[in-house]
């Protein structure tokens, strides 16, 4: 390994009439796979949050909706960085102390990180942080990268929409803003390969109207409100889904769509698999051959 700097990445913004999406995705958009994801929500404006540095995680830090900075120090020089666009990122490798503050009213900082929770990982104490003898070079690889997973297995063409469920996540309160932590094989069943989200939906819309052959999904209203339809080809319910804190986990072999937007909504997506078009079921009438129904 060698060290690096934070660094901007544009990720791909696909622009639609019912709202735009971006999806990220390791190692195309990431220099690292993702172990723990969590979002910082209800900040006060003008709040500060953070203060400290990681010995070895990585994390990437977006903008989902609203503005603020990230200030790294680097202990001899210090550089802000503005984020306010939901298709931009910043990416910043460890040994970097950070702090985030000058947050807009309703904004909602999502960070992905390469690994999970470990206090022993932070440096809290800025005075620790001026004297730790950080040197990348000497870190090994982490276990993580090469750690094999096995995977949940469902029959999809056999599962039904009483296999989905709400998730309660856990709510960090705050006065500084709240926290919510979803973590690989903890919150989820399954490991988080690509992050999507939909935002500047027009109040109203729908989107979706698709099923997937082998893909797990926890989506979250990452802002605002809007109604999940599921459909397993016999049966069909509508779940709402209002609350940074609560996710709708969606196993393979379900048509779902999502409709009733609010104005300013944001759906956040995290899912099991990278990108494959070959997943996708898009006609329900395929879908329904898929399920066996007809």
């Amino acid at each position: 390994m060698k060290n690096i700097e934070p660094q901007i990445i544009h990720l791909p913004k696909i622009l639609d009439l019912r709202g735009n999406l971006t999806f990220l995705q390791h190692p195309d958009h990431l220099p690292y796979s993702i172990q723990r994801a969590y979002w910082i929500y209800d900040v006060p404006g003008g709040e500060i949050r953070g203060g400290h540095a990681f010995k070895e995680q990585n994390e990437f830090i977006i903008a989902i909706s609203g503005s603020f900075d990230v200030v790294i120090d680097q202990g001899e020089s210090e550089k802000i960085y503005s984020l306010n666009r939901s298709y931009v990122g910043l990416h910043i490798p460890p040994g970097k102390w950070r702090t985030i503050q000058n947050f807009s009213t309703n904004s909602l900082a999502l960070v992905l990180a390469s690994t999970k929770f470990n206090a022993a990982d932070y440096i809290r104490s800025y005075d620790e942080y001026k004297n730790f003898n950080y040197n990348l070079n000497n870190l090994s690889t982490p276990s993580y990268l090469s750690e094999i997973v096995s995977k949940i297995s469902i029959n999809a063409s056999k599962s039904s929409i009483n296999d989905c469920k709400i998730i309660e996540l856990d709510k960090k309160h705050k006065e500084k803003g709240n926290i919510t932590v979803v973590e690989n094989r903890i919150e989820v069943p399954f490991d988080i390969n690509r992050v999507y989200y939909l935002y500047d939906v027009p109040g109203g819309e729908e989107r979706g109207g698709h099923g997937h052959k082998d893909l797990y999904q926890l989506i979250v209203a990452a802002g605002g409100s809007f109604d999940v339809v599921l459909n397993d080809g016999v049966n069909q319910k509508t779940v709402t889904l209002n609350r940074p804190y609560q996710g709708l986990y969606i196993v393979p072999g379900i048509w779902r769509e999502l409709n009733n937007f609010s104005s300013g909504s944001t759906s956040l997506v995290l899912a099991s698999n990278k990108y494959e078009v070959e997943d996708y079921i898009r006609d329900y009438e395929e879908f329904k051959n898929f399920k066996n129904t007809i």
